[in-house]
């Protein structure tokens, strides 16, 4: 293990992982809301949004997988001292932290009829994170909201499958916002 993995934790726990545990269940109650949270300082390519939630949700009974160019040792050792996550495979994983290119839904769990909740979060990283773009309606939205997607198609067809389905949290730089399998893409 490298030295730089005991870094980059919250400073204060308590404070900083209630404060973004508030921004992430804030985002997954109002779909479309943008949260900007702090305190994590991960190895690259993790942005401090996605290190922030995976310091928050995660611990020794979330199994974690990293997908693409964010498999990598640092991040490996950084999850493990921080969270104790175990590192799993696509198809075990509670959480996956990827590029939307990255993560094949399909090799996620989206739960079962009787444990629809025994389904994976994927974080996904974006370039950029806006409140524009595909409109978004359902539970948590007034009326209408919008947030840049990666592509509308496989998000309608994830709230097709409620109550069982993957569930999406958003991340760039310092910003998160979250699609939960409830929320209607068009």
């Amino acid at each position: 293990m490298q030295l730089a993995a005991l870094e980059g934790g919250f400073e204060n726990a308590p404070i900083a992982s209630a404060q973004a545990f508030r921004g992430i269940m804030t985002a997954m109650a109002c779909p479309g809301t943008i949260q900007t949270v702090a305190g994590a300082a991960p190895p690259a390519p993790l942005s401090v949004a996605a290190g922030a939630a995976v310091l928050t949700l995660c611990d020794a009974e979330t199994p974690v997988h990293l997908a693409g160019r964010f498999d990598t040792d640092a991040l490996r050792d950084w999850i493990t001292f921080h969270t104790s996550a175990p590192l799993v495979a696509a198809n075990q994983a509670m959480f996956a932290i990827g590029d939307w290119t990255d993560l094949q839904l399909s090799d996620f769990a989206i739960g079962t009829s009787e444990y629809p909740d025994r389904s994976a979060t994927l974080i996904v990283e974006c370039a950029e994170l806006a409140a524009q773009g595909a409109a978004l309606s359902g539970p948590g939205i007034k009326d209408s909201a919008a947030l840049s997607l990666p592509e509308i198609s496989a998000f309608q067809a994830n709230a097709a499958l409620f109550p069982l389905g993957l569930d999406f949290i958003f991340t760039c730089d310092s910003r998160l916002a979250a699609l939960p399998r409830t929320t209607k893409v068009s």
